[in-house]
């Protein structure tokens, strides 16, 4: 595995993959790796010839007050869990290389970013949407591939896409995967180390009151209620606060009062011994 440090390191190790031919996918990342981030990996060597993989923390999608400093770095141990799952290229810049001096431009992804996280940390998208269209860039990378445990973001990322015409990849080359899930259920996230033992414990109190929430309104269609019920339930369960629990139109985030016959998700943020933890799952339409 080739690990590069500087743009002009990154252009011409993708140069060099590029020469060797084949399709280059791209693993955007900021670190702290964990098997989800793994099945990201493994999910990208099964469909692209070469892979590259980004770690890079993100400092403008960090508002005021938030955990960039504590953000968990590790660059050296997540090296050699990506250079034993085969991964070609793994591109690590610096916030200078990323962004250098006098840098002045941002992209602001309207609609999908304005609600649920886009509401509660002003700024983050903004800061997603720029340093993901640069890696984009950077990288021009035949595909991407990201969890679906943060919904939102892959909903921005590809809009973003769309609106700016960009071939490489193509919206449709966004891939969503799964969100990788704990024995206990709870969604793999770099955040769960912060949590105690026992608050660890009581954070699988979320992906189960979700699915309560879920099989309610599949089974009604009225959303109100079951929503109402997962927000206690959080509550009693240990959880300090829900900062959102909304049912949403898949595709355009817009906030349901209703299963309908469209896709939709289940989202939610809540908040546990200081740690904000986020997840969403797909809700059928009903009966």
């Amino acid at each position: 595995m080739q690990t590069v440090t500087t743009l002009e390191m990154l252009r011409n190790a993708v140069s060099g993959l590029r020469g060797g031919g084949g399709t280059i996918a791209l693993v955007p990342t900021m670190g702290a790796l964990h098997d989800g981030h793994l099945t990201l990996v493994r999910e990208a060597k099964r469909r692209a010839d070469h892979v590259a993989v980004s770690i890079f923390v993100n400092p403008t999608q960090f508002g005021e007050g938030e955990d960039l400093d504590a953000y968990p770095r590790q660059l050296a141990e997540d090296s050699a869990m990506l250079e034993a799952e085969g991964v070609d290229l793994l591109w690590a810049p610096t916030v200078e290389a990323m962004y250098p001096r006098g840098f002045a431009s941002s992209i602001s992804v309207d609609g999908v970013s304005s609600d649920f996280c886009g509401a509660d940390r002003p700024g983050h998208f903004e800061g997603v949407a720029t340093v993901v269209c640069k890696l984009f860039n950077q990288v021009l990378p035949d595909m991407a591939l990201f969890g679906e445990k943060d919904w939102q973001q892959l909903a921005v990322i590809r809009r973003m896409a769309r609106d700016l015409d960009l071939s490489r990849p193509l919206a449709e080359d966004i891939l969503g995967i799964p969100t990788v899930r704990e024995p206990d259920g709870l969604a793999m996230s770099s955040r769960n180390r912060y949590l105690s033992p026992q608050l660890r414990a009581t954070a699988a109190a979320l992906p189960n009151a979700m699915k309560l929430a879920i099989a309610e309104m599949e089974a009604r269609g009225d959303a109100a209620t079951s929503l109402a019920t997962l927000e206690r339930v959080l509550r009693e369960s240990g959880f300090d606060s829900v900062d959102y629990a909304a049912l949403a139109d898949a595709d355009s985030l817009q906030r349901l009062e209703r299963t309908g016959d469209r896709p939709a998700r289940l989202l939610v943020a809540a908040r546990i011994g200081g740690t904000r933890l986020i997840d969403n799952m797909a809700v059928k339409a009903a009966d």
